[in-house]
């Protein structure tokens, strides 16, 4: 991608999620910080997912449902100015805040992609895919860690960081926290959804650890 070139944003058939994140785009950094207050350690957690994700300078990485670009940094660290991000996502109110964090930090190696990650066809050679609290939201899930498999190189991974039920004592406190992460889209009954068991059937190696008390997860495919 040229230094000196803008951003490319490609548009596409909007889905009914983008009215929700419209409204919350401007405030979203502000508002998701608030879970902080409740023990949830965010930040550690796409610091975990970035590191897993083994990216050396020069690599390119794609960033699914990217939003506000909160990992952009942490990306940016890992491939470098001669590295390339492609963040995609679905609301455009989102992504013009990710474009406006590009132009602060003086990032010309971010292509940002409106679109729906369930059509989204990805290129091939990427060394890394990542999405962070995102990923249940979409019914079609195993469909699109297929296509981060197929566009991986060998030994690339796909990092996943993401909401689950916990396995333990802690399970009855579910109500609760779907109510506090309500705001953000996620319903108690998107719990059936288990982005995990896609990666395991996908990819010839994968990992899984549990955060906030089982409340969450990495979980991590390798190519």
């Amino acid at each position: 991608m040229n230094s000196n070139s803008e951003p490319t944003i490609i548009k596409t058939t909007p889905d009914p999620i983008i009215s929700l994140y419209q409204r919350r785009a401007r405030n979203y950094d502000l508002t998701a910080n608030l879970y902080y207050l409740l023990g949830f350690r965010e930040q550690a957690y796409r610091k975990k997912a970035v590191r897993s994700l083994h990216l050396n300078p020069g690599d390119t990485v794609v960033e699914l449902c990217c939003g506000t670009g909160l990992n952009f940094s942490l990306l940016h660290d890992a491939v470098g100015s001669k590295g390339k991000i492609i963040g995609v996502d679905i609301t455009d109110a989102m992504l013009a805040q990710a474009k406006a964090r590009m132009k602060r930090k003086g990032w010309a190696n971010i292509e940002l992609v409106l679109e729906d990650v369930g059509t989204y066809n990805p290129p091939s050679g990427v060394h890394g895919f990542i999405s962070t609290f995102a990923l249940t939201l979409l019914p079609d899930y195993d469909a699109v860690i297929q296509k981060t498999y197929d566009s991986l190189v060998p030994g690339g991974r796909l990092a996943l960081v993401d909401f689950k039920l916990p396995d333990n004592s802690l399970r009855f406190l579910a109500p609760l926290a779907a109510f506090a992460a309500k705001p953000f889209g996620v319903e108690l009954e998107l719990s059936v959804r288990h982005p995990w068991e896609s990666i395991r059937r996908n990819f010839a190696e994968m990992s899984m650890e549990e955060l906030y008390g089982g409340g969450a997860y990495l979980a991590v495919g390798k190519k």
